[in-house]
C-alpha cells in the first residue's frame, strides 16, 4: 500500500500527519483575506493630506465687491456660511449680504485684502493647532467657542482677533505723510493699506509691514504714495 502511494506521487502522509499544515490550503486563503482586509482601509487621500482653499474670486461692481464663490469657500472649509461671512463683515468693517453662492460687501476691496481675511479666518476657525488639520468642528463648552478636531482629539478655545488700528482719516491730500500697516498685495505687487474708504497703494509693501509714505496722488478713494524712510 505504501509503495503504491509513493508512485502515484501523491504524498498522502503528509497531508494527514498531525500537527502539520497543508500550506497549499492554508496561504492562499490567508493571502485573499489580508488583500480584503487592505482594502476597507481608508488611506488619506492626497488631496486631504494637501488641503487648500479655493483662492478668492471678487471684482468691484459700481460700489460694491462680490465674491463670487464665497458658498464655494464655506463649503471647502466646512464652517457654516452665516459665521464665515459674519467674519468678514467685521474685519472689512462694513454691511453686506448673501446672495446665493456670492457674498456682496459695500465697498471697494481688492482680492488680495479678502484672500487675506479667508486666511486668517482659517487659521482661527479651522486649522487643528495641534496636528494641523482640517478636520475640525467649532463646539461651545460652558459659553466658550472651541475649535475640536476629529484627527487627533485636540481642541483649543478660538482665540478672537484684535481689531485692526488704523489711522482715522477723513480726507487725505496729496504731500500728506502717514504711519501704515501694509494688510495685502495687490495684484501688481504693492502692498495695500485700506483706511475708511481710501485704498492706499504702497510700492513694495508686503502684509504685516509697518511703513512711513507720503501721499503722491489721489484719485476718487485710490491713493497712491511713496515710501519714506522709517
Amino acid at each position: 500500500m505504501l509503495n503504491s502511494q509513493k508512485a502515484s506521487g501523491h504524498p498522502a502522509t503528509e497531508a494527514f500527519l498531525p500537527g502539520r499544515t497543508n500550506r497549499k490550503t492554508m496561504v492562499d486563503p490567508y493571502e485573499t483575506l489580508l488583500k480584503k482586509a487592505y482594502s476597507h482601509v481608508t488611506e488619506p487621500t492626497e488631496a486631504r493630506e494637501r488641503f487648500s482653499v479655493p483662492e478668492a474670486r471678487s471684482y468691484i461692481e459700481g460700489k460694491t465687491t462680490v465674491l463670487e464663490n464665497f458658498a464655494e469657500i464655506a463649503d471647502t472649509l466646512r464652517r457654516d456660511r452665516d459665521h464665515l461671512m459674519k467674519f468678514l463683515l467685521g474685519e472689512l468693517g462694513t454691511a453686506g449680504k448673501i446672495d446665493g453662492s456670492r457674498a456682496i460687501f459695500n465697498g471697494k476691496f481688492e482680492p488680495g485684502l479678502i484672500n487675506s481675511l479667508i486666511k486668517s479666518y482659517t487659521e482661527d476657525y479651522v486649522i487643528c493647532s495641534e496636528c494641523g488639520k482640517p478636520d475640525t468642528r467649532l463646539v461651545k463648552d460652558d459659553r466658550v467657542l472651541l475649535l475640536r478636531c476629529d484627527a487627533c482629539g485636540g481642541h483649543r478655545p478660538v482665540r478672537k482677533r484684535k481689531a485692526r488700528t488704523e489711522p482715522v482719516v477723513n480726507e487725505v491730500t496729496e504731500g500728506a505723510t502717514l504711519d501704515v500697516e501694509v494688510q495685502s498685495v495687490s495684484r501688481r505687487g504693492d502692498g495695500v493699506v485700506r483706511m475708511g474708504k481710501y485704498i492706499l497703494y504702497i510700492p513694495g509693501g508686503k502684509p504685516g509691514q509697518k511703513v512711513r509714505v507720503r501721499i503722491t496722488r489721489v484719485s476718487g478713494s485710490i491713493v497712491f504714495t511713496e515710501r519714506l524712510p522709517s
